[in-house]
């Protein structure tokens, strides 16, 4: 059942990885996106479901970057 707050399933997010570098994912709230540091990608959250495809994700912005 998907977390009314994050919208995603935190067991979920517990298992998922980066499909580019098998790497540990960050979830942003504020943008409803999950971010692979390691690939430098911000993958979509589309009604609480990942969307784990490179093709999909878009490039992050490391001057952005808190």
């Amino acid at each position: 059942m998907a977390d009314a707050k994050s919208g995603v399933d935190p067991k979920l997010l517990e298992i998922l990885v980066c499909p580019l570098t098998k790497g540990p994912l960050e979830y942003d709230e504020a943008n409803s996106e999950l971010i692979s540091k390691q690939a430098n990608l911000a993958y979509p959250i589309r009604d609480g479901i990942p969307i784990m495809l490179v093709d999909e994700a878009r490039p992050l912005d490391d001057s952005a970057a808190p």
